[in-house]
């Protein structure tokens, strides 16, 4: 630690980062008196939150005695040139197209902090944003976009029942910092999303309906109508084609209930499919630092809903094999069994390997469920928010592997040895257990892979920073001459 450079005294640590103490966001807001111009849902809930946060409120309308009755008697309604006049910022709570109206409020706005509240009423309707807009329209004003995310109703609850998280942008830094402090007083979470160009992205936010679970929901039901059309083939059509038999009363109940778990099953692989395929790009690469493609960063990013859609599709698995046995055909069923039994045509049912089959069958079902359901709840954000890194690693990672062990562990006592009896193929089709192995099994089998110690030891060296294309070496400063034949940029001196 010779090197002067790298000495910082006792003086220097104590120093502030921001030598301007303006850029932090410390100010005293309930002095300062906000603004509101607009009158609708939005604008009444809003005022009526940051009266009860302690900010004083006057409302600027165009028909002030007309709407005065609309606000609590604490919050008090003008018109919007007396508003704008008092106010020191001032919530745009209008529409786009009446900006035009606000233009003969011009030379009151100047200077001003104007956020904007407004949203789209589709998804990049104009080249540019409500807020750039806004801006173009009033130069002399600091504009800031915020608020848009959250509901009327939101507002008038409080962050307990919704969404707490407001984005906020803006081009002045001190405009932006005032209206994050002002968010974070009425108890939201404010998320700086930097220069006012982003609030294109803002705008479209709340237009946007589940965008992260497009591709998973559209991947579960391509894998439901796949499997369900597989099980009517082989329980419905067979049986009706070969025996003459009229079995379509299965198909809301038992060839649902078919499909459920194939379902289930595929789609929880499929959440630690990509974890395997990250670490052969890296293990292939021989490096960390280089991306991985589009289509993989995507579904590493999406293995949330996945598994929550396979938690669905067992819970519901759940629920209809507890139905099996109340349908009126399982009950003719075993009043048939019954009388064959007891005219003698039968002997006695009892099977010790089906018997046990079963039980273990239902156990690891059981303990499955459990598992998923344990996992499920740990995603929740009020649950994960209460846990540390290590904590949630552990629970997603090796109890999620674990919950694929013992699915497939299920799956396996289920068909038992109908994978190998001819009868089970039905126009030569395999059963459906077999074809739902397909993915776990490749899964299970790249983590024993990966797990073998040459393999993993290379692999934890990658994700520490080793890269097999590039050697860094350490020495101490007064042993740097031994190394001279080496480049220097493969040399760190410590």
């Amino acid at each position: 630690m010779g090197n002067p450079c790298m000495r910082m005294t006792k003086k220097e640590m104590v120093k502030p980062l921001l030598e301007n103490e303006g850029e932090i966001c410390h100010y005293d807001l309930q002095k300062i008196t906000v603004g509101i111009l607009g009158t609708g849902d939005f604008a009444r809930s809003l005022a009526t939150r940051l009266v009860c946060s302690g900010y004083g409120i006057i409302v600027g309308s165009r028909y002030p005695k007309r709407n005065g009755n609309l606000f609590p008697r604490a919050i008090e309604v003008t018109s919007q040139r007396e508003a704008i006049e008092r106010a020191n910022i001032i919530f745009v709570a209008v529409h786009r197209e009446h900006y035009s109206s606000l233009s003969e409020l011009r030379d009151g706005l100047m200077g001003k902090i104007m956020v904007d509240v407004s949203n789209k009423l589709e998804v990049n309707e104009h080249e540019e944003s409500n807020a750039e807009h806004l801006a173009s329209r009033f130069p002399g004003s600091r504009v800031v976009k915020g608020f848009n995310v959250i509901s009327a109703w939101t507002l008038q609850t409080g962050a307990r029942d919704g969404n707490k998280q407001v984005m906020i942008c803006s081009d002045s830094q001190e405009a932006k910092c005032m209206v994050i402090e002002i968010a974070r007083n009425m108890g939201f979470i404010p998320v700086d999303m930097g220069l006012l160009s982003s609030a294109r992205e803002i705008e479209n936010l709340p237009l946007r309906l589940f965008p992260t679970w497009k591709m998973p929901v559209i991947l579960a039901a391509v894998l439901f109508v796949v499997f369900y059309v597989y099980a009517i083939i082989r329980k419905v059509i067979h049986p009706y084609v070969v025996k003459g038999q009229n079995p379509f009363y299965k198909i809301p109940i038992d060839v649902v209930n078919a499909t459920l778990p194939c379902v289930s099953f595929v789609m929880l692989s499929l959440v630690y499919l990509p974890g395997v395929l990250a670490a052969i790009f890296q293990l292939r690469n021989g490096t960390k630092y280089k991306r991985f493609p589009r289509w993989l960063d995507q579904w590493l990013q999406q293995r949330k809903q996945l598994g929550l859609l396979s938690f669905l599709c067992a819970a519901l698995h759940a629920v209809y094999s507890l139905c099996l046995p109340m349908r009126r055909s399982a009950r003719y069923w075993l009043l048939n069994e019954a009388s064959a039994l007891a005219r003698g045509e039968k002997k006695n049912p009892w099977v010790e390997e089906e018997v046990w089959r079963m039980e273990i069958y239902l156990f690891f079902g059981i303990l499955a469920i459990g598992v998923l359901s344990f996992l499920a709840v740990t995603s929740l954000p009020s649950v994960a928010n209460s846990l540390n890194w290590r904590e949630f690693n552990f629970i997603q990672s090796r109890l999620g592997f674990t919950a694929l062990v013992i699915s497939t562990l299920h799956v396996l006592t289920f068909g038992w040895r109908k994978a190998f009896d001819s009868a089970q193929y039905k126009f030569y089709l395999p059963p459906t257990f077999t074809i739902a192995l397909i993915v776990p099994s490749i899964v299970l089998l790249a983590k024993v892979y990966l797990f073998l110690p040459c393999v993993n030891r290379k692999l934890i060296r990658i994700r520490q920073g080793w890269e097999s294309s590039h050697h860094m070496k350490f020495c101490e400063p007064h042993r740097a001459r031994d190394f001279s034949d080496f480049n220097a940029e493969s040399v760190s001196m410590v």
